[in-house]
């Protein structure tokens, strides 16, 4: 699980911010097979929280999906990345 919370400094509406966290989510889906939402600061104009989920029998696979995709948000995208954290868990 990959959560990380962004900075959209252009965004002057939430039209514009939430085109952008569209355009992410849509690219993470596309690349990573992820599920993607926004999960929280909906209402913010600058600051979007994206979460990011996948389900695997294998949490290094999943561990190391989700680094490739918080790299992808940090070197493709214009945004300044707050804050992230990737977790995963295991049921037995």
């Amino acid at each position: 699980m990959l959560q990380v919370i962004i900075e959209v400094p252009e965004s002057l509406s939430l039209k514009d911010k939430r085109r952008v966290v569209k355009s992410i989510k849509d690219k993470l889906r596309l690349r990573f097979h992820v599920t993607c939402a926004e999960t929280d600061l909906q209402d913010s104009l600058r600051y979007a929280q994206i979460g990011a989920a996948l389900v695997s029998n294998s949490a290094g696979f999943g561990e190391t999906v989700m680094r490739k995709a918080l790299a992808t948000i940090e070197s493709e995208l214009s945004l300044r990345i707050y804050d992230s954290s990737i977790a995963s868990e295991r049921f037995d």
